[in-house]
C-alpha cells in the first residue's frame, strides 16, 4: 500500500525552491489560489518512493515567521495550521548555502514548530566559489535535522532527498526533542496557558498563538481564554520577538563557528563597503544611476541594429521570392500577406527583447539593482510610495503582469494599490517594438558627438516620459486613497558578486521563448484574423468595387498598374477591416491618426505587439509595394487619400505618446483586478490612462503639425 502524505517546500525567496519544485512534480502540477487572497497556490505530486508518494506545497518565499505581507501569511498559518485546507505532515526547507545566516534563522524557528523537517541546501557552488565551506555532518548534528546538498538544475542531491524523506516519514513522531532555542522564563506561563487550551503545540507554536490568535480560525472561546492568558500574564509581543531574533542569531553565531568556514568575510563586506560609497553617494550615485539607465536603452539600438536588419531583409526577401514562384490565388495571399506578415512582425524584435532582458538581469545579478530602490526611496516618498515600489516599477520595463504581482511586497496596503495604479505606465517590453518601428519612421539617424544615437535619445525619452508619468499619477492619487498604516522601508543590500553568465544566457532565452510561443500566437491570430478581414467584406459593394476598376483598366490598359493600385486601396476600404477604421476614424483624426491606425489601435488592446503584426498585414494587403520592401519602408511611403504622407514626425510623435500612456492590454487589467478583488481599480486604471493618452497625444499633436 502505498502512503501519502503532505510536504510544505517552504524557504526565502531566490534559495531555489521554484526549481526544487518543478523538479520534484514533473508536469504534475496545478495552480489555484489560496482562498480569500490573490496569492497563486502550486501544488504538485510527487513519487518518492515505491511505498511513499507526495502532494508538494509550493509555499510563497519568506524570510522569517513573523509575517507583514500577504504572501507572508499565507506561508505562516499553514505552517501554523491555520489553513482550512492544507496542512504540511513534513517540511522540505530550502536555505541558500551562499546566504547562509539568514536562511538558518527560518530554519530554526521550522524546527522549534517540531514539524517534521528536511533541510536542502542550495547553490553548494556559489557557496564554494565565494570560499564558504559548509560541514553538512556537523551542521546536522548541531540542528538536529537531516540536510542534503541539491542543485535542482542539474539534477544533482534529488535522489538523496527522496531517500531523506523517506525515512523521515517513517519517524513522523520522532521530531525534535530539544528546542533551538529556550523560552524566556517572562512568557513560560503564558505558554503553558495556551498550551492547556491546544494540547500537543510546542512552546514555541504557543508564541505565535499568543500573539497572532485574533488572525486565527480557532472559535470565540479559545479566542478569549488565549486573549486571558496574554493579559493575566503582561505577554509583551514585541519585547518576546527581539529576545528571540536576538537569542536566534547568537545561537546561529556559535553554530557556523563550530561548521562554516568563510574566507575572508571581512574583505569581502570592504569591498561592498568601498562600492557602496561610489554608488550611493549623494550626487554620484544619481549621476551613475542615469548613466546605467541611459548605456540600457542606447544598448537596445546599438547591439540589436544588424540582427534586426538582417530578420527583416530576411522575410522581406522570402515574401518576395514566394511571391515569385506560387499562383496568384487565396492561398499564396494568406501564406504571404497573412502568416509570413505575422511571423515577421514576431522574430522582428527578439534581439531587443533579448538584450533588455540580459541587461535587467544582469542588474539584478550583481546586486545593484537593490540599490537602485535604495537610492530612489526618498523620491517615492514624495509621491505617496517607497523604495519597494521601484522594483515592481523596473519590473514595469519588462512585462507589467509579473510586476503588479509582485508588488505583494509591500507591506503597506495604500503604496501597493498607488504602485499597483501606476505600473503599466512603466513602458513594457510589449511596446519596445511600437517604439522601435515609429522612432525609425520618424526620427532621423544621427549620431551627436560620434556616439549619441538621437533615435536612442528619443527611445530613453519615452521610458523617461512614463516613469515620470507614473510619479505625476502618484502623486496625485495619494490624496484619494487614504490609510492609517504607517510606512516603513526596510530592504537588505546583497553583496556584490560577478554576474552569472549562465542565468543571464537563460533568462534571454526563455523571454525570448515566452515571446515567440506567448504574445507570438496572439500577433499571428489576430494576424490571420486581419487578413480575412482586411481580404473580405459585404460581398456586393466588393464586387462593385471591383467591377469599377476593372472596367477601367480596360478603358485605360496603359495606366494598368495605378489603377490596380488604387483597386487594392479601394477593396481594403471596402473590407471589414476598412469599415471598422472607417468608423472610429472621426475620433482619432485630431490626433493625426487614419483608419488603419484606428483598427491597429483595437487589435492591440489585446496586446501591445500587436500593432506592429496588424501594419504589417494591412500594408501587405493594401499597397501594391514590392514584396521584398520592409514595413518600415512601406509605412514611410505610406500616403492619405489627399496625397499627403501619413507618418509625419507629427503623427509619429501623437503615436509614441499615446503607446506610452494608454492602456493597451487585457491581461494587465485582469491582473489587476486579481491583485485587488475588485472591478473598481482596473476600470479607473482604463479611463485615466485612455484620457491621458488621448489628451497628450492630442496636444503633441497639434504643437507638430
Amino acid at each position: 500500500m502505498v502512503k501519502k502524505i503532505n510536504i510544505a517546500l517552504v524557504g526565502n525567496p531566490n534559495s531555489g525552491k521554484t526549481s526544487l519544485f518543478n523538479v520534484l512534480t514533473g508536469l504534475h502540477q496545478k495552480v489555484g489560489n489560496f482562498p480569500g487572497v490573490t496569492v497563486d497556490k502550486k501544488m504538485g505530486k510527487c513519487q518518492i518512493s515505491e511505498s511513499l508518494s507526495a502532494n508538494i506545497i509550493d509555499l510563497p518565499g519568506t524570510y522569517s515567521l513573523y509575517p507583514k505581507r500577504a504572501d507572508e501569511w499565507v506561508s505562516y498559518k499553514v505552517l501554523l495550521n491555520q489553513d482550512e485546507t492544507l496542512y504540511p505532515d513534513m517540511v522540505v526547507l530550502v536555505a541558500d548555502a551562499s546566504n547562509l545566516k539568514r536562511n538558518l534563522l527560518f530554519c530554526s524557528q521550522i524546527i522549534d514548530l517540531k514539524i517534521p523537517v528536511v533541510v536542502a541546501f542550495t547553490m553548494m557552488d556559489l557557496a564554494k566559489k565565494n570560499g564558504t565551506l559548509v560541514d553538512i555532518p556537523g551542521l546536522e548534528r548541531e540542528l538536529g535535522v537531516p540536510i542534503i546538498a541539491i542543485n535542482p538544475r542539474k539534477n544533482k542531491g534529488i535522489a538523496a532527498l527522496k531517500k531523506s524523506i523517506q525515512l523521515t516519514s517513517e519517524n513522523m513522531d520522532q521530531v525534535p526533542a530539544r528546542d533551538f532555542i529556550d523560552i524566556s522564563p517572562s512568557v513560560e506561563n503564558a505558554v503553558q496557558e495556551v498550551k492547556e487550551i491546544l494540547p500537543g503545540i510546542s512552546n514555541y507554536t504557543a508564541i505565535h498563538y499568543l500573539i497572532n490568535y485574533k488572525h486565527f480560525s480557532l472559535g470565540a472561546g479559545k479566542k478569549a481564554a488565549i486573549e486571558h492568558a496574554e493579559i493575566n500574564n503582561r505577554f509583551n509581543s514585541t519585547k518576546t520577538q527581539a529576545e528571540e531574533i536576538m537569542q536566534r542569531y547568537g545561537k546561529i553565531k556559535h553554530i557556523m563557528q563550530q561548521t562554516v568556514v568563510e574566507s575572508d568575510p571581512l574583505q569581502k563586506s570592504l569591498f561592498t563597503e568601498k562600492l557602496d560609497n561610489i554608488l550611493l553617494h549623494r550626487t554620484w550615485g544619481y549621476l551613475i544611476l542615469i548613466t546605467v539607465l541611459f548605456l540600457l536603452f542606447q544598448s537596445i539600438f546599438w547591439v540589436a541594429q544588424y540582427p534586426m536588419d538582417a530578420i527583416e531583409w530576411g522575410f522581406g526577401q522570402l515574401s518576395g521570392w514566394l511571391s515569385d514562384v506560387m499562383p496568384a490565388n487565396w492561398f499564396s495571399d494568406l501564406l504571404i500577406n497573412g502568416i509570413v506578415a505575422g511571423l515577421s512582425g514576431i522574430f522582428l524584435f527578439i534581439p531587443q527583447i533579448m538584450i533588455l532582458f540580459g541587461l535587467i538581469t544582469l542588474l539584478e545579478d550583481t546586486g545593484y539593482m537593490a540599490r537602485i530602490s535604495f537610492l530612489t526611496d526618498k523620491l517615492m516618498r514624495k509621491v505617496g510610495l517607497n523604495g519597494k515600489s521601484v522594483m515592481p516599477m523596473i519590473s514595469g520595463f519588462a512585462c507589467a503582469v509579473p510586476a503588479i504581482m509582485s508588488a505583494r511586497n509591500i507591506e503597506n496596503k495604500k503604496e501597493r494599490l498607488l504602485t499597483i495604479m501606476i505600473t503599466p505606465l512603466m513602458s513594457c517590453s510589449a511596446r519596445l517594438p511600437v517604439y522601435t518601428i515609429l522612432v525609425a519612421l520618424v526620427i532621423p539617424s544621427k549620431l551627436y558627438f560620434g556616439f549619441l544615437s538621437l533615435q536612442g535619445l528619443v527611445m530613453m525619452g519615452l521610458y523617461l516620459l512614463g516613469t515620470v508619468m507614473a510619479l505625476i499619477v502618484a502623486w496625485v492619487m495619494k490624496w484619494f486613497i487614504k490609510s492609517t498604516e504607517r510606512s516603513y522601508f526596510i530592504l537588505e543590500l546583497p553583496v556584490y558578486r560577478g554576474p552569472r553568465k549562465r542565468n543571464i544566457l537563460y533568462t534571454m532565452i526563455e523571454k525570448a521563448k515566452i515571446f515567440v510561443f506567448d504574445a507570438g500566437k496572439i500577433i499571428m491570430l489576430i494576424s490571420l484574423l486581419l487578413w480575412a478581414l482586411s481580404s473580405y467584406g459585404p460581398p456586393e459593394k466588393m464586387k462593385t468595387v471591383s467591377a469599377r476598376y476593372d472596367m477601367l483598366i480596360k478603358e485605360n490598359p496603359s495606366n494598368t498598374t495605378e489603377i490596380t493600385r488604387q483597386k487594392k486601396m479601394a477593396l481594403l476600404q471596402s473590407s471589414y477591416a476598412g469599415m471598422l477604421g472607417k468608423a472610429i476614424e472621426p475620433a482619432i483624426r485630431p490626433l493625426g491618426y487614419d483608419w488603419k491606425i484606428g483598427i491597429a489601435l483595437i487589435t492591440s488592446f489585446a496586446a501591445r505587439e500587436v500593432f506592429v503584426g496588424t501594419m504589417a498585414t494591412l500594408y501587405s494587403v493594401g499597397e501594391d509595394t514590392d514584396t521584398n520592401y520592409t514595413l518600415r519602408q512601406k509605412m514611410n511611403a505610406a500616403v492619405r487619400e489627399d496625397g499627403t504622407k501619413v507618418y509625419t514626425l507629427a503623427t509619429g510623435l501623437s503615436l509614441l505618446i499615446f503607446y506610452v500612456l494608454s492602456m493597451q492590454c487585457m491581461s494587465t487589467l485582469a491582473v489587476v483586478k486579481r491583485e485587488t478583488k475588485s472591478y473598481k481599480w482596473p476600470l479607473i486604471q482604463l479611463l485615466y490612462m485612455t484620457g491621458l493618452a488621448y489628451l497628450l497625444s492630442f496636444i503633441v499633436y497639434q504643437l507638430f503639425k
